[in-house]
């Protein structure tokens, strides 16, 4: 089947998202053992994601566990050494498939404010031809909701939509639309696979 687009995931497929890494580094693993397993930050994030503002979630969600709310801050006050580094060979191939003339889309779980963050420090990220953004639309993967959105928006037949992630729900979430999918397990992984398309030499 012919592909008119490649969608790129951004969290762990074109830059590193890793939270749990930064705390075991600042405040030492049992710590932050201790922390995740109290707390649940990462729904805190999701509703982030789904349009929530930045910081005043993360500073609601301090005040209401006080016992933390050094740490907590934290999520608001470093962010970016969260988000962090880039992917480079992801991102080689991101402008190595706009070069050949393929159109790259975005479909992200990421918040407003927390991708203006981002903008400035990662200049790919204006590099697509159309950005998909679960913050600016409301409703995050694997929500069947925002697969229709980037359908309907874009106007492209499902079944020539490549979409790579990195977590399993959203690849299944994609496929049963009839996107063609690749689970991201690595640059080289998803490099070999779209020169198997003959999207990449």
């Amino acid at each position: 089947m012919t592909i008119n687009a490649v969608i790129f995931d951004i969290g762990n497929v074109l830059i590193e998202w890793q939270p749990e890494r930064f705390y075991d580094r600042v405040i030492g693993e049992p710590r932050r053992r201790e922390m995740f397993a109290a707390l649940d930050l990462h729904k805190m994030n999701d509703d982030i994601d789904k349009g929530a503002d930045f910081r005043p979630t993360v500073t609601a969600f301090a005040a209401a566990n006080p016992d933390w709310h050094a740490d907590i801050m934290m999520w608001h006050d470093n962010w970016l050494e969260m988000a962090a580094p880039d992917i480079p060979g992801s991102v080689a191939i991101l402008r190595a498939l706009r070069n050949a003339g393929t159109p790259v889309f975005a479909l992200s779980n990421f918040g407003i404010q927390t991708f203006e963050i981002a903008e400035p420090v990662y200049p790919f990220l204006a590099e697509f031809d159309r950005r998909y953004i679960s913050g600016h639309l409301r409703v995050t993967k694997p929500d069947a909701a925002i697969y229709q959105m980037v359908e309907e928006d874009c106007g492209l037949d499902p079944a020539t939509l490549f979409f790579t992630d990195d977590r399993r729900e959203n690849i299944d979430a994609a496929g049963v639309r009839g996107w063609q999918t690749h689970l991201f397990e690595g640059a080289e992984g998803l490099a070999e696979r779209l020169r198997t398309e003959g999207l990449l030499t």
